[in-house]
């Protein structure tokens, strides 16, 4: 039998090995042009790149829907006919906003709406099933979460693991604002005894299954398990970069610095980096390219490039706000301005986000598509009819900042949760003091946990847990 010649081997050989060093070459360039897209923050890269990129983190084919029988809408009779037991009591944002202690009824007649998503958490576990320290026990703690107790109304850390110092402080945020909620209740001596696991990271799925009852930042519609609570920024938000401070005090320099609306620019302003969510954000930085009405500008902390602080974006008309890798905790300083935020159908859901709305009377934001293809056309009617975009503006004060994100709603929602939380908890679950059966405590009190060195916080176990 004739064997092929190997000159006829030869040059096809070189033409698949050709081929292949080809196809290669051309994978790792599209491999690398897709990278570049995703972590890149330059201010433009090539359409086709962008329509390229994989919607990753934003998924932006799903939103959020809020539908609140109980908001704004339906409130306005019982902001100012709700009872007290002594009197007929209305919330006045100078006298109140800053008061921690509201009692109860106080909390339910002044904020109404605002605790949809505890009463969701609630009606969620009360049909699967009561708590019990058992479904702790089944949650890996990882960097970014802590279990603590409230025992006898004392907030009490069971175990602590923060990957960097952003973290601690995050905890340490969280922490605090349970601590300052705690000591303003009336009724602390009576509440029952409960244990908890939350996170501070941006997502359930960064930490642990969205089935757990963990408490979290922000969660997406499906993620029925868990329980929201406020964002550490309303304590403080600190990070060695970046120092913005206590959300009460980002308020009170907005409110002095604040201007006049027929001085305010006539555009829309956002600054941010496109990496964080590089699908989504592009597209509002596209969508505002070449308008007159856009200030849309990629930002770099090193050199400080496009920087804007909180104050000064309130000296423009519209405020764009976008998602990052889940929920962006900028909206609620964004909401500090009396101007008109502009947002995409939202994804995931903060505990505040119940009172956004949308269209009516009440409007408070402007919402446009996930991909920004409305933008133009939902706000150029708003410039030349500048009104209607004061309005929704001074609706946005009204609601937020003068009400909803006051430092007495936090603490009311704090409460509620715990109230939620408890009315779930399986009377008949004890909490564990630890191996000795001397001890009478279960975790390090707050108050000492505060104390500790930085780095013995990072990897904390109660000696006693």
């Amino acid at each position: 039998m004739a064997l092929p010649s190997c000159s006829l081997l030869r040059p096809r050989q070189g033409i698949l090995l050709c081929l292949f060093y080809v196809i290669g070459a051309l994978s790792l360039g599209f491999i690398v042009a897709i990278w570049h897209g995703i972590n890149t923050d330059r201010d433009y890269i090539h359409p086709l790149l962008t329509q390229l990129i994989p919607a990753g983190h934003c998924a932006c084919e799903t939103s959020t829907t809020f539908q609140c029988a109980s908001c704004l809408s339906c409130s306005k009779h019982s902001l100012s006919t709700q009872l007290t037991p002594s009197t007929n009591w209305v919330f006045e944002y100078e006298r109140d906003g800053n008061n921690e202690g509201l009692n109860r009824h106080q909390c339910d007649a002044a904020f109404p709406g605002l605790f949809e998503d505890v009463f969701r958490a609630v009606t969620y576990w009360r049909s699967h099933g009561a708590l019990a320290a058992e479904d702790l026990d089944q949650i890996r703690l990882e960097p970014g979460m802590a279990r603590a107790a409230i025992v006898r109304g004392e907030l009490y850390v069971v175990a602590a693991r923060s990957k960097g110092e952003d973290h601690r402080r995050k905890i340490l945020a969280v922490l605090s604002a349970i601590h300052r909620a705690l000591v303003a209740d009336t009724l602390r001596s009576t509440r029952r005894d409960i244990e908890f696991v939350f996170s501070v990271e941006d997502k359930v799925e960064d930490v642990t299954s969205a089935e757990h009852p963990i408490w979290v930042l922000a969660r997406t519609a499906n993620e029925e398990a868990v329980w929201l609570m406020p964002d550490f920024g309303y304590w403080a938000w600190d990070n060695p970069d970046n120092a913005i401070g206590p959300f009460d005090q980002v308020v009170e320099r907005i409110r002095q610095r604040d201007i006049p609306w027929e001085a305010k620019k006539q555009q829309l302003v956002w600054r941010g980096k496109p990496s964080f969510a590089p699908k989504l954000r592009r597209a509002l930085i596209e969508a505002a390219r070449d308008q007159p009405w856009g200030d849309v500008k990629q930002v770099s902390w090193p050199d400080r490039t496009n920087v804007l602080s909180m104050e000064d974006h309130c000296q423009y008309m519209f405020i764009a706000h976008v998602e990052g890798r889940s929920y962006s905790a900028s909206l609620k300083y964004r909401q500090a301005c009396r101007s008109v935020i502009v947002a995409h159908k939202l994804q995931y859901i903060q505990h505040h986000h119940y009172l956004l709305a949308a269209e009516g009377p009440d409007q408070n934001y402007v919402e446009v598509e996930r991909d920004f293809s409305d933008l133009a056309a939902k706000l150029e009617p708003l410039m030349r009819e500048s009104s209607i975009a004061q309005q929704i503006a001074n609706n946005s004060v009204k609601t937020f900042r003068e009400r909803y994100l006051t430092k007495a709603a936090e603490a009311c929602y704090w409460r509620h949760l715990l109230d939620g939380y408890e009315s779930v908890w399986n009377s008949s679950s004890t909490i564990t003091k630890g191996s000795n059966p001397y001890q009478t405590e279960r975790g390090l009190r707050y108050e000492s946990f505060v104390l500790l060195e930085s780095q013995r916080m990072f990897e904390f176990t109660a000696a006693n847990s």
